[in-house]
């Protein structure tokens, strides 16, 4: 079986941010890193368009599964390093098809050193003749069963038989942070996969509501956060504790518009924390008509009451790509299980789908809830998990 000695990674969107590409590649270079920080023997090399990982004796699947969970990362490949000459990357090229057990195979070859000899075309001439007379594969350039990439730079080329997609966007927390309403459901922690992706650092706030949720309720939402800080390396949730709120809402508005002034209370006290924390907008796992309070004039009548952005990344996606998404990114399990959170436990029959602002602020003037806003900010519990619960430095 071949033994390779370095990773190569290629970079996504990155190619398009111009004067901001070396930030861009920087922070990749430092995720990537975090990423790997288990195995300290890794060395690294970056350049304007690849970074490079040495491995010594580490476990290919391992780092596979962690470059894997890295936004930015368009693909990356397993490869063996050689001088650059063409008689060394033919016979490298003949051992990799020798080693395999398939029957056709390709050659691709991408001459970064432009003072090499040979143009492209004629190194994949070269090796493919290699291969054809020393083994019995033979050309397939439509449908090859195995595809030998060349990668020739000044000093060295890396040669490898297979490309692993990345998670692509942008590298985590280059692009500002945004604060997430963060429940126990299915929604929201794709809707952190997708903000991340994005480029976006992202904190989480969760609204409780004791004695009515349990405490196993909200250890499900910090394992999901928990989860989904393999992404970016930490994630601060901020808990709000919601019962007085929400009882004084049920008790004005009743049946109809409880979860239209729930939504709106909770926007407010995103607003604030998310201020205080230095975000920039926040973010929800909404899409548009999935549930009552997510049709389009509900969104219209909740958002009025802040002026801060709100980022809804799901918000064209249907229930059944939201799942997928969620088994994809190994959330979905923890979310069904069954604790039920703050939006559930007073599940109106009949709620009001096309709310006016006239009556939501009707309900509104019925209890004094700016008090009951600044005694839940005042009470937050803010708590901070890591990945396996590792304290490192992550910027």
């Amino acid at each position: 079986m071949v033994k390779y000695d370095t990773v190569l990674i290629r970079y996504g969107e990155l190619s398009t941010k111009g004067k901001n590409r070396k930030d861009f590649i920087t922070r990749l270079f430092h995720n990537v890193k975090y990423a790997l920080r288990d195995y300290p023997d890794l060395t690294y090399q970056k350049t304007h368009d690849r970074i490079y990982i040495k491995l010594t004796d580490e476990d290919a699947d391992e780092i596979s599964e962690k470059l894997k969970r890295v936004f930015g990362i368009s693909s990356f490949s397993f490869t063996e390093k050689v001088e650059s000459n063409i008689e060394e990357i033919k016979k490298t090229c003949l051992r990799i098809a020798s080693e395999s057990n398939k029957k056709t195979f390709k050659m691709m070859t991408k001459r970064h050193d432009k003072s090499f000899p040979m143009i492209s075309d004629e190194i994949n001439r070269s090796c493919a003749g290699e291969i054809l007379h020393n083994t019995d594969l033979t050309v397939d350039v439509h449908n090859p069963e195995l595809l030998i990439r060349v990668e020739v730079h000044e000093k060295y080329s890396y040669i490898t038989s297979d490309k692993i997609k990345g998670a692509g966007g942008y590298p985590a927390g280059i692009n500002g942070k945004v604060l997430l309403l963060l429940s126990g459901g299915i929604d929201s922690p794709v809707a952190a996969y997708e903000l991340m992706k994005r480029g976006l650092f992202v904190e989480a706030i969760h609204f409780a509501s004791p004695p009515y949720t349990s405490e196993a309720a909200r250890n499900k939402v910090l394992k999901l956060a928990e989860m989904m800080s393999e992404y970016q390396g930490s994630m601060r949730v901020h808990v709000i504790n919601f019962t007085d709120i929400q009882l004084n809402i049920y008790k004005t508005a009743g049946d109809p518009y409880a979860v239209t002034i729930m939504r709106r209370m909770m926007y407010r006290l995103a607003e604030r924390v998310a201020q205080a924390s230095h975000c920039l907008a926040i973010g929800t796992g909404e899409s548009v008509g999935q549930v009552a309070s997510q049709t389009l004039e509900s969104i219209a009548v909740i958002n009025e009451t802040i002026t801060m952005p709100v980022l809804r990344p799901l918000v064209c996606f249907d229930k059944v790509e939201i799942i997928d998404l969620a088994r994809q990114i190994g959330t979905y399990e923890t979310s069904i299980l069954p604790f039920e959170d703050c939006c559930t436990i007073f599940d109106p029959k009949n709620p009001v789908t096309h709310p006016t602002s006239e009556k939501s602020v009707h309900y509104e003037t019925m209890f004094d809830y700016e008090t009951l806003l600044n005694e839940a900010i005042e009470k937050q519990e803010v708590i901070s998990v890591y990945p396996r619960k590792e304290e490192e430095e992550f910027l």
